[in-house]
């Protein structure tokens, strides 16, 4: 049966605003071990640490090019993704969901019609900062963030206060509803289970594109790291979903229940040159993100990484105020409909659900 094996990068639970760390993200791969530790023996004949770490040699300028070559190989020879998202960004469009989207739903209006809230997010993501003040707009994200994770009131006074504190009145449409304390969208920040942790939005997009690549029945591996521990319940579960239905929340991506994956299992990654290479593709995705935008300098040239992807080996969550791109992206896709599904079915994780969406 084929396996994909998986890693995962930039997992800081709820807290999205990690300053460290400000991109999640994971690579799968399918690739047997075998043909891992040939590849690795190939690119690196002279490695003696006992397990592939890309952090640990992309310190090296010596080693960039092996890395490449290493790189260059996965992608060109084997069914592999990589997902990446800004934290940052993602807990804006959560932020759109839960405190400004139950306000026009009460009212008949579908923000989720032709990716509305993907242009709200991007929007309130790209002109928050200057528009309103940098501190302040952090303010209200870590209120946000706050009031989703303790649901008190004492949060929900502060997260009012901070909505107020910003010149909300010059953008009331996305505001609104924050400010003036909308019941409607407190009930949703309040609801049980709703949170800020992002695994399912990660999960949820490489299963979508490891459910295209598959030609049968799979199964996943991934290592038994504390943060894929978190993945392999929500992992599980997909896979005990036995309803048949199917989503297409974008032009390009479609999720089709009962999945195609039978079975999740964890292992040694020191044992396992297959999860040491997704480890490779992921750390070299995250490496080239912060690179890209100027919070942190060094490792592989992020153009020389870029260009080893082909289309739909690289799926990214990033803000675009390319509003008409964006709408003609998600024009009459169900993201509405699979919200829903994704709250009555996965309760537990309906907030990375309704920002996947």
């Amino acid at each position: 049966m084929e396996c994909f094996r998986i890693d995962e990068s930039g997992y800081t639970g709820f807290d999205l605003l990690n300053a460290e760390q400000r991109f999640q993200g994971a690579s799968a791969i399918a690739i047997e071990d075998g043909e891992a530790a040939k590849l690795i023996r190939t690119h690196f004949p002279n490695l003696q640490a006992s397990e592939l770490k890309y952090r640990a040699l992309s310190r090296r300028p010596a080693n960039h090019p092996r890395l490449l070559g290493l790189l260059r190989d996965l992608h060109a020879h084997h069914k592999c993704v990589t997902y990446i998202c800004d934290k940052r960004y993602l807990l804006t469009l959560m932020l759109v969901d839960y405190g400004v989207e139950p306000f026009y739903y009460e009212r008949g209006f579908d923000l989720y019609a032709d990716g509305g809230n993907y242009g709200m997010g991007s929007l309130l993501y790209s002109i928050g900062p200057t528009f309103f003040g940098s501190s302040e707009f952090d303010e209200l994200l870590s209120a946000f963030q706050q009031a989703v994770k303790d649901k008190s009131q004492l949060s929900r006074i502060r997260l009012t206060s901070a909505a107020r504190n910003l010149a909300w009145e010059k953008l009331p449409e996305v505001l609104g509803p924050l400010a003036q304390c909308s019941p409607e969208c407190w009930a949703a920040i309040a609801t049980p289970g709703v949170n800020t942790d992002a695994a399912l939005i990660v999960l949820q997009s490489l299963l979508s594109r490891m459910e295209v690549m598959a030609d049968g029945p799979y199964r996943v591996e991934h290592d038994q790291s504390k943060n894929l521990l978190t993945y392999h319940p929500l992992i599980q579960r997909f896979i005990e979903h036995d309803v048949e239905i199917e989503f297409r929340p974008t032009e390009i991506a479609a999720m089709t229940f009962p999945l195609k994956l039978t079975q999740v299992t964890q292992v040694d990654s020191r044992t396992s040159p297959a999860v040491q290479v997704a480890d490779v593709m992921i750390g070299a995705a995250i490496e080239a993100a912060n690179d890209m935008t100027g919070l942190r300098a060094g490792g592989l040239n992020p153009e020389d990484v870029m260009a080893l992807y082909s289309e739909n080996q690289i799926i990214h969550m990033v803000p675009s105020v390319d509003f008409e791109e964006q709408k003609r992206f998600r024009k009459g896709t169900q993201s509405s409909e699979m919200i829903d599904y994704f709250a009555r079915n996965f309760a537990d994780h309906d907030a990375s659900g309704k920002a996947a969406g």
